[in-house]
């Protein structure tokens, strides 16, 4: 596979990136079209250990003859469905197909197992996975084979005429209480394995789950590698975190602090400029005493805050917060919306976007910036009242990158703003894990990862 520069790369196709609406078939051109870019960096190639968790792990493309093995491949497919079981949005379908093509274009015979929903351990045909096997057919232009039965007997006799090159997708693997519990009986996890020569993950949105399908099978199917997929998620998200070109500047928005507060402790020893935006920012204004009005605030939070600022500024880090705030008295964007002062929001309002002077602020420093993480908005971007300022940093994080920057939306809501505000293909990586992406960030274990056998 060709290796390209941090140059070229930001203007290949993610594959994964953006809303895919539902069609009735992909080009052959693009099926075939498996090979993933990479951003090239030696940070990426030497081990990142994180309380034994090594980042480089073997990839699929590091298996030797696999025709005619079955692959038992662990993917992310929990779409969205409408009321007559149709898919909406097959982003994380198509996130999924360069590792499926791969391992076909290979000869293994391919045995996907995924999630839809949260049924709880309980058999519930609204969360069969069966629509979505019937959609896949028709987006790769053959029969996939749909799979009643998981495990045991059952599977066994549904997959033994399964054909060299083939698909097949299991039922709903969280069907089974066992797939999430939290003990250590391995039992469910040999009794997948015996479906499968090797396990795969491609599963980077489960990754943080410490389940059967996502961790445990890889300790007992051998060889246990990742997917394409996952592992341009860990090489972009390590590029940013572990060797970023400078000035590295970070996004960390959202409506809490206690939620973020792995993250910004990590990106504090990393980043060269800090942009604190969205809710948790009323955390930090009231922490140095301005008045914030009926803005959302964790009290038990604004000695953290004040503990950021100050290890933030014992780094050397450019700690950007808002300079004037875009507030309401209806949350509903239909009441009175003026531009106040961050620190002096009247009490009957509360805090809801960014201002004019803190937009700029904020597209000042991303404009400057070579490397530049998301993750999380700095407005409530849902109602369209309150999506200048999130819209304003996606603009400046886009320019910046068809300047040459590298840009990394971390998951989860910014992911929902970038799709909706902006055009997901225009940034470098758009990470398809919430809060696993959320979880790398703090530098925390992923079960999915760290279960997988080292490069």
């Amino acid at each position: 596979m060709q290796v390209y520069s941090i140059n070229s790369f930001r203007g290949l196709p993610l594959y994964f990136s953006g809303k895919h609406e539902a069609s009735d078939k992909v080009s052959k051109k693009e099926q075939k079209n498996y090979e993933i870019p990479f951003v090239d960096t030696n940070s990426v190639l030497k081990m990142r250990e994180k309380k034994g968790e090594t980042i480089m792990k073997k990839s699929i493309k590091d298996l030797g003859n696999i025709e005619g093995k079955r692959a038992l491949v662990r993917v992310d497919i929990n779409v969205p469905l409408d009321s007559d079981k149709n898919v909406t949005d097959d982003t994380r379908i198509q996130a999924i197909m360069p590792t499926v093509n791969y391992l076909k274009d290979k000869g293994a015979k391919v045995i996907l197992m995924a999630h839809l929903g949260r049924p709880k351990g309980e058999w519930n045909t609204e969360y069969s996975l069966e629509p979505v096997a019937k959609y896949m057919s028709k987006v790769m232009g053959e029969d996939v084979l749909f799979v009643a039965t998981p495990v045991g007997k059952g599977a066994e006799k549904e997959l033994e005429n399964l054909k060299d090159g083939q698909v097949a997708l299991l039922e709903n693997i969280r069907f089974y209480k066992a797939e999430e519990a939290k003990d250590d009986d391995m039992t469910f996890a040999n009794e997948l394995a015996k479906l499968g020569d090797f396990y795969v993950n491609d599963a980077f949105g489960a990754a943080h789950r410490n389940h059967t399908s996502t961790a445990k099978v890889a300790r007992v199917l051998k060889p246990a590698v990742s997917g394409l997929l996952m592992e341009k998620e860990i090489r972009c998200l390590s590029q940013a975190l572990e060797n970023p070109v400078r000035p590295f500047t970070a996004v960390v928005g959202g409506a809490k602090v206690s939620s973020k507060i792995g993250v910004l402790e990590n990106l504090s020893d990393k980043v060269d400029n800090l942009i604190i935006g969205g809710g948790m920012a009323y955390t930090f204004v009231k922490a140095n005493g301005g008045n914030i009005g009926k803005s959302i605030c964790e009290n038990d939070q604004l000695d953290v805050a004040k503990s950021i600022e100050q290890k933030a500024k014992e780094k050397g880090v450019n700690l950007v917060l808002p300079i004037d705030v875009l507030v309401t008295d209806d949350f509903s964007g239909n009441g009175t919306n003026k531009v106040v002062d961050v620190n002096n929001i009247p009490d009957d309002f509360e805090g809801v976007d960014a201002g004019p002077k803190t937009q700029k602020a904020f597209e000042d420093v991303i404009k400057s910036s070579k490397t530049i993480l998301m993750n999380g908005p700095v407005g409530a971007f849902e109602t369209p009242a309150f999506s200048e300022g999130t819209k304003a940093v996606l603009d400046a994080i886009v320019e910046a990158t068809e300047n040459g920057a590298i840009s990394v939306i971390g998951g989860g809501d910014s992911v929902s703003a970038a799709k909706k505000l902006s055009d997901a293909d225009k940034y470098t990586h758009v990470s398809t894990g919430g809060g696993a992406s959320l979880e790398f960030i703090e530098g925390k274990v992923l079960p999915g990862v760290a279960a997988l056998d080292d490069k």
